[in-house]
């Protein structure tokens, strides 16, 4: 461990998993065992079973741990959040809490790292989950995410990623959007590497994935694709739908002229459904315009003022060590 910091930081979001914590605690100090400096940061996100009384256990007897609590379930990509905000690792290694993700892989993911690439992310090539809920619409969200995010990975679900510091220590994730850090680390300019990583049955407790996740990820993708494209220019967006809302009613428009005035089958303008169409689109442009120059504001305001975390912390347990300073 270095003046400012350990090597690595091994960040484990986990929920109701008190079967598995101390197999991944005795996993995790097996693996990195004489090989780095690091400590383990658990993010017990609002469980309501013996998770986090194993945790004070854990801590008590290894001050390389440290243990978050939530006061409530926050979901997944907050406890992540949480977890990098304190750590302190030069390396930060996220992981999953209920053992499907193999600690043996970290130092192969961190030699990775130290070849120049900023993000190495996990993938689990053979996976062992349930085809019809969980391989087949994580292949289809994948696909899906590589496509709009211009980010060729396999596996955006996958916990198990290496991150150097400095690439995710600004970032504010919300909703789903852990699984989105290469892409957003990708948009900031960071090298981002792929590596097939061993993925394991769950052996205890119960999954907490299903298909409703896949709709969220894909609402997440929406606001993802929005951010990295226009965070800083949505006026360019409903700008451009407003252009072609008022490109459509100027059409429109020379439809019913020429129908009124010019063709053989003269029509009454009051009664041609194309006068209403070019009424709706010139409505539909003003208010597209109208809805990007709010969003400019609200851009300008979110960038000046996001501090506020997507969190509430319990309490934190960690090991000071005699003249105050944590280890």
């Amino acid at each position: 461990m270095t003046a400012d910091g350990p090597e690595l930081s091994i960040v484990a979001p986990l929920l109701d998993e008190q079967d598995n914590i101390r197999a991944l605690y005795d996993e995790i100090t097996q693996a990195l065992a004489g090989r780095f400096a690091y400590e383990i940061v658990f993010v017990d996100d609002g469980s309501t079973d013996g998770s986090f009384s194993i945790l004070k256990e854990i801590q008590s007897a290894d001050a390389r741990v440290r243990a978050i609590r939530f006061r409530k379930n926050f979901g997944q990509t907050a406890a992540m959040s949480a977890g990098f905000d304190h750590s302190r690792g030069h390396i930060i290694i996220a992981i999953d809490g209920d053992r499907q993700n193999d600690p043996a892989d970290i130092p192969a993911m961190v030699a990775k790292l130290k070849e120049g690439y900023d993000v190495v992310s996990g993938w689990r090539k053979v996976r062992h989950d349930k085809a019809l809920t969980r391989r087949l619409p994580s292949r289809m969200a994948n696909w899906l995410i590589a496509r709009i995010t211009g980010v060729a990975l396999h596996d955006f679900g996958c916990t198990l990623k290496a991150y150097r510091r400095e690439v995710v220590a600004e970032m504010r994730l919300y909703g789903e959007m852990h699984r989105f850090i290469p892409a957003l680390a990708s948009w900031s300019g960071a090298h981002i590497c792929e590596m097939v990583v061993n993925h394991r049955p769950r052996t205890a407790g119960i999954a907490k994935y299903g298909l409703a996740r896949t709709f969220k990820v894909v609402l997440d993708l929406i606001t993802v694709k929005f951010l990295g494209s226009f965070s800083t220019k949505p006026l360019y967006i409903f700008g451009g739908l407003g252009a072609l809302s008022a490109l459509g009613a100027i059409f429109c428009g020379l439809v019913v002229l020429y129908q009124k005035f010019i063709s053989a089958a003269s029509l009454s303008m009051n009664r041609n459904p194309l006068l209403v169409l070019t009424a709706l689109l010139v409505t539909t442009s003003v208010q597209f315009i109208l809805m990007g120059l709010i969003a400019e504001l609200l851009v300008r305001t979110y960038h000046e003022s996001q501090n506020r975390p997507t969190y509430v912390i319990r309490e934190i347990l960690e090991s000071t060590s005699p003249d105050g300073e944590t280890p």
